[in-house]
């Protein structure tokens, strides 16, 4: 099956009765929208979405006879890094965008993606940091799932735990 684009459909009742089939997908494979995927129930699809487009979690991309095709954020490696106020938070995101990472929200964390640099910028200004696995949405690039005055970006205090790195 080729999809050449995602679903405008907005009524879920359109879709009631049909199989959800499902395609999960890391961040990266959710921005390189030309490929060759397998779905959770086996169906063999071929994505050549518009260049640019953006597949976000719940992005229904085919609605067939008796089923349709949404996508979820499959978890990745990533770095939460746990800033202790409001302007190591801002910090942090200007160093992450000035190096062109994209970042995430996740409650008292900022997510980054899993990568040296990343590493090696949290060591040297001193952010504790752990790595996890984790369903990565980068703000800007489709939402953030954070819950307001949770982060450290609404002015929350975070106390670092004795098993995270930096």
């Amino acid at each position: 099956m080729l999809i050449t684009r995602a679903s405008t459909l907005l009524d879920p009742a359109a879709l009631q009765g049909k199989e959800r089939d499902t395609l999960r997908l890391t961040w990266e494979e959710r921005r390189w929208t030309r490929r060759r995927a397998v779905t959770e129930a086996g169906r063999e699809v071929a994505l050549a979405l518009p260049t640019g487009h953006v597949l976000r979690t719940g992005d229904v991309i085919a609605v067939e006879d008796g089923w349709y095709l949404a996508v979820e954020a499959r978890l990745e490696s990533v770095l939460a890094a746990f800033p202790r106020d409001r302007a190591e938070a801002i910090r942090v995101a200007f160093e992450v965008g000035n190096r062109h990472f994209s970042l995430a929200l996740a409650g008292d964390a900022l997510l980054v993606p899993d990568d040296t640099a990343m590493q090696q910028l949290l060591n040297r200004l001193g952010i504790p940091w752990e790595r996890r696995e984790a369903a990565y949405d980068p703000i800007g690039a489709g939402g953030s799932g954070h819950e307001p005055g949770r982060s450290p970006l609404h002015g929350h205090g975070h106390d670092p735990l004795g098993h995270r790195h930096g």
